[in-house]
């Protein structure tokens, strides 16, 4: 049931509002299930990414290694990857002709945070590592002839750094809940199942149900503002 009345004949952006606040406060299932579906993937991505890009990014920013200036270039290179070209990859890696085949993930919601896992770990490895590179050599002297160890160390460099840390996990999230080369190619866009914001606006917009995509569009867009309004608050806390 509609809380209001969609008899708009005008400009479609008030047509996207009005129908993205009726399609919010009615509580329409399948709205829900594609909001749900949406965070869950890019969030869980985001979240794994983080747990193992945040320790291996400052350790390549504390550390002076061979190789590094080599990494760090792939590392550079891999956050601009072309998304369709990795969902390609993940594709042909799950497809029941690759390697990975015999797990049965291709089309399935699983097989989504994969290649949003690829997408989101370098930014936030490369982000992290530049991050901690960034703060100034006297800090580290200073922490180190005050006799902190290396947990030490690393912990209070990750919390000088935290806000251009943390702007790469805002940037890594962005594009993830964004994305829709990727996701298409290996969630196949399955409604119920592996349908989110970004496939769903696609579909809407090719049938010409034009205030439909609109409405998607501005949820994504309000809920995606809420959550970066969050981090952002912890970007910005005192420590």
């Amino acid at each position: 049931m509609e809380i209001l009345p969609v008899s708009i004949k005008m400009n479609p952006i008030l047509v996207g509002f009005s129908e993205a606040f009726n399609l919010l406060f009615s509580f329409d299932e399948e709205i829900w299930s594609i909001i749900f579906l949406s965070f869950q993937v890019s969030g869980i991505a985001t979240l794994i990414s983080v747990i193992f890009a945040l320790p291996l990014g400052s350790y390549m920013g504390l550390q002076e290694f061979r190789w590094k200036k080599t990494i760090s270039t792939i590392i550079n290179t891999c956050m601009g990857f072309p998304t369709v070209v990795l969902g390609l990859i993940v594709f042909l890696l799950l497809s029941k002709s690759g390697p990975l085949g015999n797990l049965a993930l291709l089309y399935s919601p699983v097989a989504m945070i994969i290649a949003q896992i690829l997408l989101t770990f370098p930014i936030i490895l490369g982000t992290t590592k530049a991050a901690v590179e960034s703060v100034s050599s006297s800090v580290k002297e200073l922490l180190l002839s005050l006799g902190s160890t290396r947990f030490q160390l690393w912990k209070s460099l990750l919390l000088e750094s935290r806000k251009s840390t943390i702007s790469g996990v805002i940037m890594a999230f962005g594009r993830a809940i964004s994305e829709v080369g990727a996701v298409m190619i290996v969630g196949g866009n399955i409604r119920w199942y592996t349908r989110t914001f970004t496939t769903a606006i696609i579909m809407q917009t090719r049938m010409g149900d034009f205030g439909m995509a609109i409405a998607l569009g501005m949820i994504l867009l309000l809920l995606t503002f809420i959550i970066n309004i969050f981090l952002t608050h912890l970007q910005t806390e005192e420590a």
